[in-house]
């Protein structure tokens, strides 16, 4: 049987150390999962269930930038505040549901930097309508991801630096450990809503200091121990 046009390709996210790629299946995204960051946007930051808006997992939104790159994001349509978001992404090797939070690290295969591009005023928008936010995070070119980074055994990722600059002016900064939600209490927390599979990724969420960017504007996500992330608006 044969479909009526080629099926959709999964975004391939290059590995470091390796000439095999990672296949995306899902995008999960954790919102306001750092407290500066909640206070910005104008929310209460208390240790409240953490929740979730996803990202499509294919080519079209999931943009793999190799080491040494820079990807070209396009300005996307419809918007006048493009706002960048810093953030780790997770990316999962096994699958799972109901995971134990002390057994959630055994799950990840890797680490990268990404980006949660975001049109914040088509968001705001269906915010005061209690509309879904898809328009305003769900668009083409939405998620940029650098080179993952295997999960050493024994060593997840739990502390660090996260850092973006924009034209080398830095915009956003700050620890890992400033989660609210840990990565291992975010696995734990969204395995109990969905079956957790080999090639989901997980954008933990952002620090503060999110703003608008304009077009010809370079930008580089860095965080301890991964390979930086580059891109430019164009």
């Amino acid at each position: 049987m044969t479909t009526v046009f080629p099926p959709h390709s999964p975004a391939l996210l290059p590995i470091v150390g390796s000439d095999q790629t990672f296949p995306v299946r899902r995008v999960y995204c954790v919102g306001r999962n750092y407290a500066a960051h909640a206070r910005e946007m104008g929310s209460d930051p208390t240790r409240e269930p953490p929740f979730f808006f996803c990202k499509p997992g294919d080519a079209d939104a999931v943009i793999a930038v190799p080491a040494g790159q820079t990807g070209d994001i396009a300005y996307p349509p419809a918007t006048h505040d493009l706002h960048h978001e810093i953030e780790l992404v997770v990316a999962l090797g096994k699958a799972g549901s109901a995971i134990a939070v002390e057994h959630a690290a055994e799950h990840i295969f890797g680490y990268a930097v990404g980006l949660d591009l975001t049109r914040r005023d088509l968001q705001g928008q269906m915010k005061e309508q209690g509309r879904p936010w898809e328009i305003g995070k769900a668009f083409d070119q939405s998620a940029p991801i650098g080179p993952l980074t295997p999960r050493q055994p024994g060593a997840p990722l739990t502390a660090g630096k996260i850092r973006l600059t924009v034209d080398g002016a830095v915009r956003q900064q700050g620890v890992l450990e400033q989660m609210i939600w840990s990565v291992d209490e975010t696995i734990a927390r969204l395995s109990t809503l969905f079956t957790l599979q080999p090639g989901d990724l997980i954008f933990t969420g952002t620090p503060d200091g999110v703003g608008a960017l304009t077009r010809g504007q370079a930008l580089r996500g860095e965080i301890d121990g991964l390979a930086p992330l580059q891109v430019r608006i164009v």
